[in-house]
């Protein structure tokens, strides 16, 4: 079983993604991991590459291909971020989202940075995202109807959040 879990920044789709794929004994790839460590190797936040990125579509070529590539090469595996969705066929998809003001709040604590930074960082990020993803692949990500299960992650714990993607997944089958 395939199972994809995306949605925007500090919506908790890392959270869920480990806590899924540990229950199940599942592979887990995460696009935003992949992401990130890219930003590190170059010594960028990632406001700053999300800007390069959106210059350059090689990077999210490349990081889009190698999640759908090891995908197809798995049997059970949780594939996490935001394309995810969409580039990962015969899944169980789900969409984690909460409301901004959630988000900004938990990527502070993560990043240790004010809310207003990761306010002005998240918006110029998503913003760069939602143009990328218009421009490379033609997809909107704020359309939300190749989702199976959407959930609102203000609402449930991590581990109720995994709890009901468990439960779907045992019922999944279209």
């Amino acid at each position: 079983m395939k199972i994809t879990i995306s949605g925007p920044p500090g919506s908790g789709t890392s959270t869920v993604a480990k806590i899924v794929a540990s229950r199940l004994g599942f592979k887990l790839i995460s696009a935003g991991e992949i992401f990130r460590q890219l930003a590190r190797e170059r010594g960028c936040t990632l406001e700053e590459f999300s800007k390069i990125a959106d210059e350059n579509e090689e990077i999210d070529i490349y990081i889009d291909r190698t999640q759908k590539e090891i995908a197809e090469k798995e049997d059970n595996i949780v594939v996490e971020g935001r394309l995810s969705g969409w580039m990962v066929e015969d899944a169980l998809k789900v969409l984690i989202y909460a409301d901004e003001e959630t988000r900004f709040a938990r990527i502070a604590k993560r990043e240790k940075k004010s809310i207003e930074q990761v306010r002005h960082e998240t918006r110029k990020r998503e913003e760069y995202e939602r143009r990328r993803y218009r421009k490379y692949y033609g997809i909107d990500i704020d359309d939300w109807s190749i989702y199976h299960l959407v959930i609102n992650s203000a609402c449930f714990s991590a581990e109720t959040i995994a709890e009901l993607i468990l439960r779907a997944a045992e019922e999944f089958g279209c």
